[in-house]
C-alpha cells in the first residue's frame, strides 16, 4: 500500500485532493498534515473523518521534527500547505515567508534523507505577474507581484533546486484561480455567493476588470494525481481550466444564479499591486493527455447550489477574526 503525506490537508483544495485519493484508489493511505490555522477546517473531511486510510495529524511543517517522524515511510508528498492570501500578505508578509518558503524547505529537506519517491510542489500562476496578452507557458519569467507570490515563487524554485542538486524526484505545478466546495469564504467566489445570501455587499476591487482563469477544484486534483503517475521529475506544469472571466462577470454569474439585485455590487478601493489579468498556456499538460472533465457554468452552478445548501459550514465561519478582517480591508460593515 503506497503511504501519501498531504501537507495543508484541512484546507481547501488539500481536503479535495484527500478525497480524491481515497474514491479513487484503495490501495493508499493518507496522513493528512495541517496546523489548522484559520482556513485549515476540519469540517472539510467530515464525510472521510472515520476513513481508516486517513489519519489526521495536526502540525506545522515549519517544526522539522514533527516533519521528520511523519516523513518516515513514505511514499509521496503532496504540499498544498500554505498561507494563500494576498490581502493578508499585504499586511503580514512574516507568515508567509516562514510557512510558504521555510516550511517547503524543511519538507524537502525530510523527503530527501528518507528517500520519498515523489514530492509534488504546489505552486500558483501568480509566479507569473500579470500578462497584458497571450499566456504564460512553464519557461516564463517569475515576476510575482505580492509577498504571497513571490513567497511561492521562492518555494517554486527551492523544490527545482533539490532536484537538481540532490535528485530528489519533485514534480511543480502552477495553478490557475480555483473555485469549488469547502473554499474559505475569503475569496473571492464563496465570499461573493455567501454574501449574496445574507443580502450584504459584494466588494468589487477597482473598476472589477481583473481577469483569471479559473478551474474547478476536482480538475485541478485530478491533473495532480495524472502528474502524480505521467509527469517528468525536475518539470514544472501549468494547470487551468481555460475559463478566463473577469471579476465582473463573476458577481453577475453569482447573482444572477441566486436570483438577487445587481445594487449588492459594491466598488471598494483596488489592492495595493493587484495583477491586472492571468492566464496560462497548458499545452505542456495537455500533451500528455490530461484536460480538465467540468464545464465552467455547470461546476459554478453546482458550487453556488453546494454553498446556498451548506450554510452550517460557513456561517460559523463568517464570524470573529474574519468578520474583523473584511470590516478593516473594506472599510465596511459586511
Amino acid at each position: 500500500m503506497q503511504r501519501f503525506l498531504v501537507t495543508g490537508g484541512a484546507g481547501f483544495i488539500g481536503s479535495n485532493y484527500i478525497r480524491h485519493l481515497l474514491q479513487k484508489y484503495h490501495d493508499i493511505s493518507i496522513i493528512n498534515f495541517d496546523k489548522l490555522t484559520y482556513a485549515g477546517n476540519l469540517d472539510n473531511l467530515r464525510d472521510v473523518e472515520n476513513n481508516p486510510r486517513h489519519r489526521f495529524v495536526q502540525g506545522d511543517i515549519c517544526d522539522a521534527m514533527l516533519v521528520d517522524q511523519y516523513m518516515a515511510g513514505i511514499d509521496a508528498v503532496v504540499n498544498f500547505a500554505a498561507e494563500s492570501h494576498v490581502d493578508r500578505s499585504i499586511g503580514a508578509p512574516d507568515a508567509f515567508i516562514r510557512t510558504d518558503v521555510f516550511g517547503a524547505f524543511l519538507l524537502l529537506e525530510a523527503a530527501r534523507w528518507h528517500r520519498v519517491k515523489k514530492f509534488i510542489q504546489i505552486s500558483t500562476d501568480e509566479v507569473y505577474g500579470s500578462i497584458e496578452q497571450g499566456a504564460f507557458r512553464e519557461t516564463a519569467a517569475l515576476m510575482p507581484s505580492s509577498p504571497y507570490s513571490a513567497s511561492k515563487a521562492g518555494a517554486d524554485r527551492l523544490a527545482y533546486s533539490y532536484f537538481v542538486t540532490y535528485g530528489l524526484p519533485v514534480i511543480i505545478t502552477r495553478g490557475s484561480n480555483n473555485f469549488g466546495p469547502y473554499q474559505y469564504p475569503e475569496k473571492l467566489i464563496p465570499l461573493f455567493v455567501t454574501n449574496a445570501l445574507e443580502d450584504k455587499p459584494l466588494p468589487i476591487y477597482g473598476d472589477g476588470k481583473n481577469v483569471r482563469d479559473w478551474i474547478y477544484v476536482e480538475d485541478h486534483c485530478d491533473a495532480i494525481d495524472f502528474l502524480l503517475a505521467h509527469g517528468k521529475d525536475g518539470e514544472v506544469y501549468n494547470i487551468g481550466g481555460g475559463n478566463e472571466h473577469n471579476n465582473l462577470e463573476i458577481t453577475e454569474m453569482i447573482l444572477a444564479a441566486l436570483n438577487k439585485p445587481k445594487n449588492l455590487m459594491t466598488f471598494v478601493n483596488d489592492r495595493l499591486g493587484h495583477d491586472r489579468r492571468y492566464s496560462l498556456d497548458t499545452s505542456k499538460l495537455a500533451a500528455l493527455g490530461w484536460k480538465p472533465k467540468h464545464d465552467f457554468k455547470t461546476a459554478l452552478e453546482f458550487t453556488i447550489g453546494w454553498y446556498a445548501q451548506n450554510r452550517w459550514w460557513w456561517e460559523k465561519l463568517k464570524s470573529g477574526e474574519y468578520l474583523e478582517f473584511y470590516k478593516k480591508n473594506y472599510k465596511m460593515a459586511l
